[in-house]
């Protein structure tokens, strides 16, 4: 959805469903960054993908098959 648009939903919808569900949308991308960030981190330090998928709760394979090419 273009900005115009977002901002004509916000307005008219400031504490609705929709206007929440874009701030938990723009949350998730932070959180996605964030959580790539901190991967990345964790293997520069020398952590295995077995301690990263643990702290993440899944399984080591797709903890390498989301992170292991970033």
């Amino acid at each position: 959805m273009d900005d115009s648009l977002r901002t004509a939903v916000d307005a008219q919808d400031s504490g609705g469903p929709i206007a929440q569900l874009y701030r938990l949308a723009a949350a998730h991308k932070e959180l996605a960054r964030e959580q790539s960030a901190q991967v990345r981190a964790a293997r520069s330090q020398g952590y295995s993908w077995q301690a990263i998928a643990t702290a993440l709760e899944i399984s080591k394979q797709a903890a390498h098959k989301k992170y292991g090419r970033q």
